[in-house]
């Protein structure tokens, strides 16, 4: 199997190089599990905001990374938008997106408690690699349907024409590859 070697935050990590389609494939940079990696890249992370209030991740991948930064950071709580209606969810706001990895339309999702908490409220986006931005896009609009200000979108890794963009903050770049 080939690999992509990453160096980021002092780490070396080989990451498997997954087909997407016949014309496209990624290294594999899954966060979920790697303690390690999420510890370091946090605090390096978190050097690159500007002030905010809140911090938000879609489900799952980020997850880890938003706790880690969220405790550097000195905050109480952050937040997940589901990718899911829950039952126990109070008149849920709504985006819908579709990303690389999932190449299917997905909702986000964030209850009534949420859109409280983020309303007047300076956002930091937080995600462990954003790529075609689709996934960030749904997460701020969802946001600002919600009374949010996003005043940052961050996350570990920028892959392919992601890294190019001035608009979001990342440790480290990380290529695609085209057939």
């Amino acid at each position: 199997m080939d690999t992509y070697t990453l160096k980021v935050a002092g780490l070396t990590r080989e990451l498997p190089i997954i087909p997407i389609d016949e014309h496209l494939s990624i290294a594999s940079f899954v966060i979920l599990g790697d303690t390690e990696l999420v510890s370091k890249t946090a605090p390096m992370l978190a050097k690159k905001l500007p002030p905010v209030d809140v911090l938000v991740t879609a489900e799952a991948k980020g997850i880890p990374l938003i706790y880690e930064l969220s405790k550097v950071l000195g905050m109480k709580s952050y937040i997940v938008a589901r990718k899911s209606i829950k039952p126990y969810m109070d008149s849920p706001l709504v985006s819908e997106v579709t990303s690389i990895t999932t190449q299917k339309k997905q909702l986000l999702c964030l209850d009534q408690q949420d859109v409280e908490a983020v309303k007047g409220k300076r956002i930091a986006i937080v995600d462990d690699v954003i790529s075609t931005g689709h996934s960030i896009q749904a997460l701020e609009a969802l946001i600002t349907k919600a009374g949010g200000d996003v005043r940052a979108k961050a996350a570990i890794l920028a892959e392919g024409e992601a890294a190019n963009r001035d608009d979001i903050l990342f440790l480290e770049k990380l290529p695609l590859f085209t057939k």
